[in-house]
């Protein structure tokens, strides 16, 4: 195995910023869809717009463990650059690979979560169909 230097843990820093950024934009539509369906439920209780509530539900959960296995990672990377800093580099590809584990799981979330959007999309035009 090679060294790791101080630049290795830094390579993700930026792509767990976009990944951030990607993740923050998705809280922010779920916040609004969310008050739409309330005010939707609230006038009309259709079968369709709890539907999306559930569904809704789902994937706000998703999407915070999306972004604490993000932070974890962040956070695990900074940790190795620690380590790495003190000279104890075993302990630091460890905790380096734990942290790429991390970003892989956030990643496999966010796949996950982009199914059940596109499920979402399809109840939203399942009334179109009849």
């Amino acid at each position: 195995m090679e060294e790791l230097t101080l630049i290795t843990p830094t390579f993700l820093f930026s792509a767990i910023s976009l990944i951030f950024l990607a993740y923050t934009n998705r809280f922010l539509s779920y916040a609004q869809l969310v008050r739409n369906l309330k005010d939707q439920y609230m006038k009309d209780r259709s079968a369709i717009t709890k539907a999306q509530i559930m569904n809704l539900k789902k994937r706000l959960n998703l999407t915070r463990y999306m972004q604490l296995c993000g932070v974890g990672s962040l956070l695990l990377c900074v940790v190795t650059m620690f380590i790495i800093y003190l000279g104890s580099q075993l302990v630091a590809a460890y905790i380096f690979g734990l942290a790429v584990l991390l970003l892989i799981v956030s990643l496999g979330l966010s796949v996950w979560e982009i199914q059940i959007s596109v499920k979402s999309l399809k109840i939203h035009l399942s009334d179109m169909e009849k």
